[in-house]
Parts: C-alpha cells; structure tokens; sequence
C-alpha cells in the first residue's frame, strides 16, 4: 500500500514537471511540392474554379456488374460482428446498393453545396464553401476550417453545415453564425493525391492555411476529429497567430505522462485528478483500453506498413470496400454495437448516406491513396516527429463523445493544450460526432466560440 502511494506521488510529481514546462514554440512554415515531375519555374496558378461532382451511366454500369459478380462467404453462427462485417447483413446492404441507391440522386445532394477547386503545392485541392442565407443585420459570418478523416469524407459535415450557416432556422442561437470550408484530403476524394512519399498532416496543415489565406481569411476556427484532429492541431502550431481556436472531438497525446496513469488503478483516480465519468470511460482498464485498442487497430498496422497491398484488392472491388469502411461505422460508433448481427449501423445512420460515403471513395478511386496516410504520417514510429513532442497555444476546445475510441481526461488533454477553455461530456455518440450526431457538435462548438471571443 505504501509503496503505490510512493509511487503515486512520484508519478504526480513526474507529470506536474512534465506538464509545467510551457515551452511555446512553433513549426516552421516552409514549402513543398507534391505534384507529378518536378516543380515549374513558372508561378503556380492561384485561381479559385467551381466544381461539380458528376457521375455517368458507364460508371452505374460498372458498378453494378460488380457488385453482381461478388462472391459471398457465410459468417461463423452467432458471430455477429466479431469477426469483422457479417456477410449476413453484407448481403442486405448490397442489395440495396444494386437494386434501391440511386448515386444520381445523391450526387444532387451532394452539388447541393458549392464545390470548388485551386492547385496548392502542385496538387488540386477539392473544398466546399458554404456562407451563411442570411446573417442578422451588422453582423459577419465567422470562418470556419472543418477537417475530416479517415475512413470519412467532407460528406460527413453535410448535416452539421446548417446549424452552423444558418443556427436560427435550426432551433439554435445565431449569436455566432458560421461560414464553413469543408476541404478534401490531399488523396481523399475529389482532392488530387500525393506523387511523391513523405505528404503528412503537417503538409496537409500547411496547404490548408494557404487554402484559408487564398480566400481572404486572416484569422479563422478550425474544427476536426480523426486526421483532421491532427491536422487541425498542426495548423494552429504552424500558424498559432492566424487561429482565432481550435476545437476537436479526438485529441492524440503520444507523449503525455497522464496517458499512464491508469495503469495505477481505479483507486488512485480521483487523487489524480479522474473524476466520476472519467472513471466510467476509462475503467476496467484492460476492456475499456487495452482490449479495445487492439480489437480495433489492425487496420491500423496494415495501412501503415503496406496499405497499397490492400489497397489493390478495395479498389478493385466495391463490396469488399464497403464492407472494409463500414465495419469502422460500427464499431467505432459504437463498440458494443459488434455484439449485433447488423453492427447497428442503421441505428445512427441512413444506408444512403452510408453508400454516398463509399461512393465517393470508390468513383475517385481514392482508398489506396487514403491508405497511404498512415504509412507517410505513422510508418518511421510514434514519437519521430517534431511536432508530436509540443504544445498548442491557441484558444481550444474538446468534445469527448462517450463512445469514442479512447477517452482523453481533460487533465491530458490540457496536457498537450495548455489553453484549453472548453471540455464538455457529451450526451452520447462516438468516433464520427459530426456525422453521427450534428446537433450535439454544433452546439458545442458554439459554446466553445462564445467562450474563445471572450479571450
């Protein structure tokens, strides 16, 4: 007993240490050029151009015959989701994608938005604009940066854009009406993908300042989870000066002490500063993270080793892509949800928007490059980058969604942003907040502004 209140203690001293060495430093703003060949002399066009996304009879043709030829193979009884995607249900949702999606129609949907397209660092980089119908009379729309990940797309935000452009309309308090840029990952979607190895988050988080300067906004929010919490964190320690603050629903702290202390037991909890639902969400330890961690991060490995591998058989097959993305909507939805033979899927979410997710993966070809990521952002180890080790000086705020992959404490997530002014409980939801539940997350980020414009 004395000797784990030794330890304890020396561990809290550890972290006080760690944590109080409130060194503000940035990264540097260089460079780069990741489009095919070598960079031109010539000055690279800054042109901003409309875009349409478009589909084609022979595209729907093609699919379908696919999808026809697909080979099925029957799950282990009572397997559920244990096993990954259950076939069962597999057959469910590819018969609706045959003979009931209508890709036409969600592609309107999708058009619905304005889309455009400027060539950054050599690459076309795809984004939607959305301003504001109407803003109360005086007022400007606050620009807003919305970063998706992986296995998503900027479809993810198209539900949460309302309550965030026009507030009022949707039951909530326009005193701070948005102006949303929802951009694709350099290699998701319709944003053209990397020539070249080594295009990481801080490569991303670089194009996407120079996206946010090339529309005329000095100063701005920004908002991700998954990558984009990465990317967005990158942003603001490239650029701390140009971000008005950074709000996030998934935060990574590779190099927090904090992140250790779990493993001193229930117990010590609350002496370090855990309270009642940090407890809940992190304990028993062993289920709640270890297990948990490991039945969910295979996927992890493979694509940050050899994604092209897998990457050729996805590609070439639009059930086996749909079943690799949508077993992630699942589980990291919701992790008991593999204890159901349809994974829950449609508990939170429609098969139209599911499929449209998917689609936009397959029609731009797009998931080995999207793979790719990994290999370039975690394939020479954790902890290898400079940017991993600092922290972030900027006004931000976190969301933890319940259900979430891992729970961050507040304590770690000050830990790595030592400005943090908002952390809030969410009532429920996982991995995919903006997706799953836009009402929730819009109204968090808009008690997490009215709070940053008081800084």
């Amino acid at each position: 007993m004395w000797l784990e209140l030794l330890l304890a203690s020396v561990l809290g001293f550890v972290i006080y240490w760690f944590v109080s060495k409130d060194k503000e430093e940035t990264l540097p703003l260089e460079d780069g050029w990741w489009g095919p060949g070598t960079k031109s002399s010539a000055r690279e066009d800054e042109s901003i151009h409309p875009f349409k996304v478009e589909t084609s009879d022979e595209e729907i043709k093609d699919l379908h015959q696919r999808i026809d030829g697909f080979r099925i193979t029957p799950p282990l009884e009572g397997s559920c989701f244990h096993y990954g995607f259950n076939s069962n249900y597999l057959k469910k949702v590819v018969s609706y994608w045959r003979n009931e999606f209508d890709w036409k129609k969600q592609v309107e949907i999708l058009n619905k938005y304005p889309h455009f397209k400027t060539k950054i660092e050599g690459l076309d980089i795809h984004f939607i604009h959305v301003k504001p119908p109407q803003l109360p009379s005086g007022r400007t729309p606050k620009p807003l940066l919305m970063v998706h990940g992986w296995p998503g797309s900027f479809f993810e935000f198209y539900k949460i854009i309302p309550l965030l452009t026009d507030p009022k309309t949707h039951g909530l308090s326009d005193e701070h009406v948005f102006e949303v840029i929802c951009p694709s990952i350099p290699g998701y979607g319709f944003s053209e993908a990397s020539s070249k190895k080594g295009f990481n988050t801080v490569a991303t988080a670089r194009i996407f300042y120079k996206l946010m300067s090339r529309l005329g906004f000095q100063k701005f929010y920004i908002q991700g989870g998954d990558w984009g919490s990465l990317i967005c964190t990158n942003i603001a320690q490239l650029v701390p000066n140009h971000v008005k603050g950074l709000h996030l629903n998934v935060a990574f702290i590779p190099n927090s002490l904090y992140t250790l202390t779990p493993l001193l037991g229930r117990r010590f909890g609350e002496l370090l500063g855990y309270n009642e639902r940090d407890m809940k969400l992190l304990y028993p330890f062993k289920e709640k993270i270890f297990y948990n961690i490991m039945r969910e991060s295979g996927y992890l490995h493979i694509q940050a080793t050899k994604p092209d591998t897998i990457g050729c058989a996805l590609n070439d097959s639009p059930v086996g892509l749909a079943a690799y993305i949508l077993e992630k909507f699942s589980t990291w939805t919701n992790s008991e949800y593999r204890n159901l033979e349809d994974g829950g899927l449609e508990r939170k979410f429609t098969l139209d928007d599911l499929l449209t997710n998917i689609m936009i993966y397959w029609t731009t070809r797009t998931i080995i490059s999207s793979q790719r990521f990994y290999k370039e952002n975690m394939g020479q180890g954790i902890m290898v980058h400079r940017h991993e080790g600092m922290k972030v000086f900027v006004p931000t705020g976190y969301a933890a969604f319940p259900c979430e992959l891992l729970h961050a404490p507040e304590k770690w997530v000050k830990g790595k942003y030592p400005k943090l002014i908002s952390y809030s409980y969410m009532e429920r939801g996982g991995h995919f907040a903006a997706f799953e539940e836009p009402k929730l997350l819009a109204q968090d980020i808009h008690k997490f502004v009215s709070l940053a414009e008081l800084q």
